[in-house]
């Protein structure tokens, strides 16, 4: 299988889009004035312990306290499973019932909190007091001693030389533990002792910033979407790595040649006169992800539904009639169904609780193959999932671990013409279509200026928020660019007139 990695740099957002064989799978996208806040390491200070939740607020110095609930405190459930997942964080189901908050916790008290999931709308960032950082093949404990195998790591004889590896590594005097990544598989002794090298560095200069600090402070920031990229995504399985920044394009490199050597001949600096995104036809798809509707090879169609408790997927045959008869009809719908519900899921960072409605099928056999063809769909999603088995009534409950907003969550607001109804592209997208578009035209025409007619909001940041951008733009092309407000455009229009 071929895999890409596409990373598309401005001074106002950065975008990675990972592409197999062609087609697009996940898109993230991280912007400069709403960066996450994931990873990201606060010494806070409790601003209400709340025993009736079994939780606290504790305040890190930003709009929204975060939320930290006792199973996510340190000694507040004793003794945790073995078993560990991919991400490093120690698993969230407790051996037994969480200690009281008001025994663990209390007002003005200072705590060292990590974010382990971005704000969602209205709700501030969990938080927990199980400190982790992750490198390349490890994660790195610095309050549990403990040494663990991702359990996706499935050889016995491979765990063993990799524990064993490890265990040469860590003095008994060391502090601390370690959870040892899925990337690690293979991971040479002299690679994981980079990685050890690391992450003490790293904690040695956070502890010394904690110490230092005064509550509420960040004290750690995680890297940003493109290292994060260099660190969890890239492999030897990706054949290419294009960015098309030359300021990220070197630091990339830097990355890999002080973690990921055996990479490094696959980073390739974009320097094309069609932008990266648009050559992988990446813009099309992303417009595609934001549609209710998904059509289907066969005819049929899925329709996707994200609401605040919960994302709906129907499946639906649409004009597909078949050639024999209507359980093979249904059947393919279904299971072609799907692998697509598998990449809807990636490319839209769907996450939460998630009802899939396929088409009702009465052969239990035919019910086996397409759980089995959706199990083995996401088993290439690096985010955790869990699905239970088709219901009587066609249905399939799942999960998906959320921890950022939806791909339609961050490009999109709800639509103040439709109550709310349905969602449009908020000004900031519109803004950054009209500088993509504008160094579009400005490759394939000869023109001496550029005037931007768009709806008054859209122009108003123009002048305002984003006015430096515009300044720099006009700046790089070297032409003018003028603007205009039309009355009469709704949010998402604008157009583009060469003088």
């Amino acid at each position: 299988m071929s895999e890409e990695v596409l990373i598309n740099v401005t001074p106002q957002e950065i975008r990675v889009a990972l592409v197999e064989n062609g087609v697009l799978q996940e898109v993230q996208i991280e912007r400069a004035r709403s960066k996450g806040l994931l990873g990201n390491i606060y010494k806070g200070r409790v601003s209400r312990v709340l025993p009736g939740m079994q939780a606290a607020f504790v305040d890190i110095g930003l709009e929204r306290a975060g939320f930290l609930h006792a199973a996510d405190v340190m000694g507040g459930i004793g003794e945790r499973e073995e078993a560990l997942v991919d991400t490093g964080e120690p698993p969230m189901e407790p051996s037994h019932a969480p200690r009281p908050i008001n025994e663990l916790l209390y007002e003005g008290q200072q705590v060292v909190v990590q974010v382990v999931k971005d704000p969602l709308g209205t709700k501030g960032a969990r938080l927990t007091t199980h400190i982790t950082l992750p490198a390349r093949f490890l994660v790195y404990m610095p309050f549990v001693r403990h040494l663990g195998v991702s359990t996706r790591i499935e050889s016995p004889e491979e765990r063993a030389r990799l524990k064993g590896v490890m265990e040469g590594l860590i003095p008994p005097e060391e502090e601390g533990g370690y959870i040892i990544r899925t990337m690690a598989e293979g991971a040479s002794a002299e690679e994981l002792a980079r990685d050890v090298a690391f992450l003490r560095k790293l904690w040695q200069a956070i502890r010394s910033r904690i110490e230092e600090s005064a509550a509420p402070a960040e004290v750690h920031q995680d890297l940003n979407l493109a290292m994060r990229t260099m660190r969890d995504v890239i492999s030897e399985d990706i054949q290419k790595v294009r960015i098309d920044s030359r300021e990220t394009y070197q630091a990339a490199l830097r990355f890999a040649e002080k973690l990921i050597p055996e990479v490094v001949d696959c980073i390739e600096l974009y320097t094309g006169e069609r932008p990266l995104f648009e050559l992988y036809s990446v813009e099309d798809e992303i417009a595609r992800a934001l549609d209710r509707k998904v059509p289907l090879k066969s005819g049929g169609y899925l329709v996707i539904d994200q609401t605040e408790a919960l994302t709906t997927i129907d499946v639906n045959t649409g004009g597909f009639v078949g050639k024999r008869n209507l359980d093979e009809t249904i059947l393919k719908t279904n299971l072609e169904a799907a692998s697509a519900i598998a990449r809807q899921l990636r490319l839209r960072n769907l996450g939460g609780i998630i009802i899939l409605d396929f088409i009702d099928m009465h052969d239990e056999e035919h019910k086996r193959r397409v759980h089995r063809a959706l199990e083995k769909a996401l088993a290439r999603d690096r985010v955790r999932t869990t699905l239970t088995q088709i219901s009587a009534l066609g249905l399939i409950e799942m999960t998906r671990k959320r921890t950022r907003e939806s791909l339609a969550r961050v490009l999109c607001e709800p639509c103040p013409y439709c109550g709310g109804r349905a969602v449009m592209k908020t000004p900031q997208t519109v803004c950054y279509e009209i500088f993509r578009e504008i160094m579009r035209e400005c490759r394939a025409y000869p023109a001496e200026k550029f005037m931007v007619l768009a709806s008054k909001r859209v122009v108003e940041l123009l002048l305002d928020e984003e006015n430096t951008g515009l300044a720099m733009l006009e700046a790089f092309i070297k032409r003018p660019i003028t603007l205009q407000i039309e009355p009469d455009y709704t949010q998402e229009q604008f157009d583009i007139i060469l003088m």
